[in-house]
Formats: structure tokens, C-alpha cells, sequence
């Protein structure tokens, strides 16, 4: 089975770089997508919000974005906590798509 989302979306909220208890940066954040798709024909319009996460490494780049820009975001969805119904994105990659 695969887990793995791609998304290209702009952050619109981020909280400041926290640590856990073993020292490893994370950063919260609020995604922001729009497009238009077609579904069994029909087109729709689709206009999300998403919470995310960086972890490690990551952290620092993600807290570098500037808000309102798109980037095009690389990760899985796992529960936001052990037996959570929520989902959170776990970002493990991201990249300037002005520079694709």
C-alpha cells in the first residue's frame, strides 16, 4: 500500500519552530489549495484548507516559506494523534514550483 500525497499549495498560517522532548524541530502549519478538477466528467471546483507538519531538517525550511507562496508539497497523512479520527499531512519534501 502507498501513502503518499503530493499537493501544490500556499501556507497560510505557521506556528513558531517548537522542539520535542528528544530535541527535534517541528513546525505546524495551515496549507492552502485551489483548483479545478473533473470528476466522472463533470468539472469541479476545489477549495481546501489543510493542516500540516514539518519535521527534522524540514522544519527550518518550511518556517523559511513565505506565506502566501505556492510550493508544491511532498508527504503522507497519518492520524494527528494515536486513535485520532483527524489526519494531519507529515510533509518530507517541498519545493519552489516559481523554480520547476
Amino acid at each position: 500500500m502507498v501513502n503518499q500525497l503530493v499537493l501544490e499549495a500556499s501556507v497560510i498560517e505557521r506556528e513558531a519552530v517548537r522542539y520535542t522532548p528528544a530535541g527535534i524541530p517541528i513546525v505546524n502549519c495551515l496549507l492552502q489549495h485551489g483548483s479545478r478538477v473533473s470528476e466522472a466528467g463533470v468539472p469541479r471546483l476545489v477549495d481546501l484548507t489543510l493542516s500540516a507538519v514539518g519535521v527534522g531538517e524540514l522544519s527550518g525550511t518550511l518556517a523559511a516559506c513565505a506565506l502566501g507562496q505556492a510550493f508544491r508539497f511532498t508527504g503522507f497523512l497519518a492520524p494527528r494523534r494515536r486513535q485520532a479520527r483527524t489526519l494531519i499531512f507529515h510533509i518530507t519534501e517541498l519545493q519552489d514550483i516559481q523554480r520547476i
